[in-house]
């Protein structure tokens, strides 16, 4: 969990998450609390965004889960500008990342990997009808994974038929008897099997008999079986597919090597965008001296003008004492300092006059 807030007391912000987080777990929280402040703050705030501080690089989810909080906050009257502004060029810095970089292209885990290996072989799997063979847990994962990602039409089989009806009735999904299995071949565009009985429960033939009454639609069996469930001479009949766990954990390592490799792209972009709204930020802040110097000038002149309004010569050399008044008193404390910032100082009020940088003293 994390709550993000901008607030002129970062500490006394933080004390009362402290305390909010103690209330709930009813204790005091130790090191598993941490809290970042300031450019640090906004530099966490930005890698979240771009999913470059999750468990799983470049998962884009937790984009997702971000932006849902902060709809929530923003209902509930929680956000204000500065929040609002940082989520905003955080939200533009992940765009970058996910058009610039190959961080979210690659599935990195098993079940990422299945899910697009389904997408190559059958686009949309609204579309698709699906088929678990066995009561293994990675098969039921696999099959929450499609249900996900967009799959409607399930059907659950198994030997022992009564913990295949209650897997059925959990996954919202039919139930076939298990000796019906070419039958339900016909119908399944996408076959998941975690039998684990040593035995091979689908073959060549069951393969080749399915694919001519479905006119050679293809049938992807994903087979999570060791040993495995489909026979690899599957493999070599067109329109089927066969991957192998083996397979789909390599798929899944090629994505984690190729999301580690883009992640110094990502960081970059990143650096570049938080140098960017730190721009935005210090011009916003310098904006506010800005309209309060014009202020201020504007404030004297009436002053001058008021005790002495019919002498303009007077009066322009009085508004000039006033407004050098405070600069000059600078430039003698800067003077009598002598160190290098001084010196520092000496060239940034001549630069803000427009006069030429002052020689360096020895």
């Amino acid at each position: 969990m994390e709550v993000q807030f901008a607030h002129d007391d970062p500490n006394a912000a933080s004390d009362m998450v402290r305390q909010a987080f103690a209330k709930r777990l009813g204790r005091e929280p130790g090191r598993e609390l941490y809290a970042h402040a300031d450019a640090q703050a906004l530099r966490h705030v930005f890698a979240v965004a771009c999913s470059l501080d999750s468990q799983v690089i470049g998962e884009p989810q937790v984009l997702g889960q971000l932006k849902s909080a902060h709809a929530l906050s923003r209902e509930m009257g929680l956000v204000g500008t500065e929040l609002e502004a940082a989520l905003a060029h955080a939200y533009s810095a992940a765009k970058r990342v996910r058009s610039e970089t190959a961080i979210g292209e690659r599935p990195v885990s098993l079940a990422a990997a299945a899910a697009a290996v389904a997408r190559d072989v059958h686009g949309d799997l609204k579309h698709c009808a699906g088929l678990l063979l066995g009561l293994g847990e990675m098969g039921e994962l696999l099959v929450e994974h499609f249900r996900r990602s967009g799959l409607k039409h399930l059907t659950v089989a198994a030997p022992a038929a009564s913990r295949a009806g209650e897997l059925a009735r959990r996954l919202e999904a039919h139930h076939m008897p298990f000796d019906r299995i070419g039958e339900a071949l016909v119908g399944a565009d996408l076959v998941v099997t975690a039998l684990g009985t040593g035995r091979v429960a689908i073959d060549g033939a069951a393969t080749l008999a399915a694919l001519r009454k479905r006119r050679r639609r293809p049938i992807l069996f994903l087979d999570l079986g060791v040993p495995e469930d489909v026979a690899r001479e599957v493999e070599k009949i067109d329109g089927a597919y066969r991957y192998g766990i083996d397979d789909l954990e390599g798929l899944a390592l090629k994505g984690r090597d190729a999301r580690e490799a883009a992640f110094g792209e990502a960081v970059a972009i990143v650096d570049a965008e938080l140098a960017a709204f730190q721009r935005t930020l210090a011009v916003r802040e310098a904006s506010g001296t800005i309209v309060a110097l014009r202020r201020h000038f504007e404030s004297e002149r009436l002053r001058v003008l008021a005790e002495k309004p019919d002498d303009p010569a007077r009066a322009t050399e009085l508004l000039v004492h006033r407004l050098l008044h405070a600069p000059t008193a600078l430039l003698r404390e800067l003077a009598a300092d002598g160190t290098p910032a001084s010196l520092e100082g000496e060239a940034l009020i001549a630069r803000a006059f427009g006069l030429e940088k002052p020689e360096n003293k020895k």
